[in-house]
């Protein structure tokens, strides 16, 4: 297994504090086999080329982060990583060239890790052709793959380069759905849609069994259904017990906000509820609920965090005054509140009566002053600027899904033009990604001193697939911010 299996510190305690170890999966092959007629079931609007998406996106990524987390792994290594005859290697878990970080881990490497026990190997493989209803023989037959190899089947869904077996799945590269670390516990969530049950399966696997958590094993929290759900009436969405990462935000030591979406449901945020105050890990839970719309998804669609006193959020839904300033007149029409409004409630563990909110920015500016003792005024970015059609259009590309690299330093797509102008005009430097890595390894610049800075990650096929970088992250350690 990994020379890092049994050295993992866990913990998060904040949106923004300096992070130090992560999980991604980079995009695999199974996400360049998704086919139009299949692209919803596997919850992607669009089909998406897949080298494009590796090569000029998503290693940008890599890289990124390696600099800010492991710079050692990459520092003077840039041009050899970037020639034509390096072949991508860097990238790929299953090649000895492997950048194999220990501080920006692949989900596929703890997989292989877990699978060379061989009574582990046995049951997921069972487990795995039980849900996707493989044949007996074929189950021998991944039984008898070497490991490395049968964890790439297991994601992608290929048993060979183009003879797929079951289903990808591409979803796996937003890997803040599988699990969220609140402080020191690891929540694994209970996805909304089947396309997402293998990703959960495996998860299951890798922080039950991977040495990395063993310390924490007991700090392991699952979503189960309520007792006796099974006899209950009725198979709407409002009936199942749901909870996604995305719907998750950890925004002190105290305090997380969880989202009922399109993919949490209130069962499952009253299950979690229950978990985390019953477990003594946090003592204020917020609830915060918006539209069950496509459009918004999670709650890291609609905002999230760059400092203590700075917030980036969709403004049509977050303002006090939303029903009047909506982007979109036509979706208010005749009513002056929307069909399906934002509501917002926090419970806290002990006290019987629940605090109630008017707006996300109220309770934002909340969190930013009783929460992380900010001195400053609470400010916020707004998607688009703030200007209908723009807000809209930029959100849907993930202009609210930042991830905070550490405090005021923040990842998000170059697409999104009228959001750039909202930074600018709010005082942070703005960088695109190749210019900043070359500053870094001609040590122009360094992570450290690098402040106020919105990084401009490029886009054309990851926005596609519907997610920022705050979704393509499970952060497992950051320092405190108090």
């Amino acid at each position: 297994m990994t020379s890092f299996a049994e050295q993992l510190k866990l913990n998060v305690n904040s949106e923004i504090g300096t992070l130090r170890a992560l999980l991604i999966h980079s995009p695999d092959s199974g996400l360049g086999k998704v086919v139009p007629s299949k692209a919803q079931d596997w919850l992607f609007e669009d089909i998406v080329h897949l080298d494009t998406m590796r090569r000029n996106e998503y290693d940008y990524y890599v890289k990124l982060l390696l600099y800010f987390l492991d710079t050692n792994k990459i520092k003077g290594k840039l041009q050899e990583i970037d020639a034509p005859q390096a072949q991508r290697n860097f990238f790929k878990p299953d090649h000895s060239a492997f950048y194999a970080s220990d501080k920006v881990i692949e989900i596929q490497t703890l997989l292989a890790d877990i699978l060379q026990d061989d009574v582990i190997r046995e049951k997921l493989t069972a487990s795995v052709c039980a849900i996707e209803s493989c044949n007996y023989r074929l189950q021998q037959q991944l039984y008898n793959t070497p490991p490395i190899e049968l964890a790439k089947i297991f994601i992608s869904g290929s048993l060979h380069k183009d003879h797929m077996i079951f289903a990808p799945i591409p979803n796996l590269i937003f890997s803040r759905d599988i699990g969220i670390t609140i402080n020191n516990y690891i929540l694994i969530n209970k996805p909304a849609k089947k396309a997402r049950s293998r990703e959960t399966l495996l998860a299951r696997y890798i922080f039950f069994n991977h040495p990395m958590f063993a310390a924490y094993r007991d700090n392991i929290l699952e979503i189960t259904e309520p007792i006796q759900n099974f006899l209950r009436p009725g198979k709407d969405q409002e009936e199942k017990t749901t909870l996604e990462g995305g719907d998750v935000m950890v925004v002190s030591k105290n305090h997380v906000i969880i989202g009922c979406s399109e993919r949490t449901s209130l069962s499952g945020a009253y299950e979690a509820i229950k978990l985390l105050f019953d477990n003594k890990v946090v003592n204020k839970v917020t609830v915060l609920k918006i539209p069950h719309k496509r459009d918004y998804m999670h709650i890291d669609t609609v905002f999230t965090q760059v400092k203590r006193n700075v917030w980036v959020l969709l403004g049509s839904l977050a303002k006090a005054d939303a029903a009047i300033t909506a982007s979109d007149p036509l979706s208010w029409f005749g009513d002056k509140k929307p069909k399906d409004k934002t509501e917002i409630v926090q419970f806290i563990n002990g006290k019987d009566k629940p605090r109630y909110f008017s707006c996300i920015e109220e309770l934002l500016d909340d969190v930013s002053l009783n929460d992380l003792n900010s001195s400053e005024r609470t400010r916020f970015i707004y998607s688009g600027n703030n200007n209908f059609p723009f807000d809209a259009r930029e959100q849907w590309t993930d202009s609210c899904n930042l991830l905070a690299l550490k405090e005021g330093v923040v990842l998000g797509y170059d697409r999104n033009d009228k959001t750039v102008e909202a930074f600018k005009d709010a005082g942070f430097s703005v960088v695109k990604v190749a210019e900043l890595l070359q500053q870094f390894e001609n040590g122009e610049q360094s992570p450290e001193g690098l402040q106020n800075t919105l990084i401009l990650m490029p886009s054309s096929e990851l926005s596609r697939a519907r997610g920022g970088f705050h979704c393509m992250s499970l952060p497992l350690l950051r320092d405190d911010i108090i």
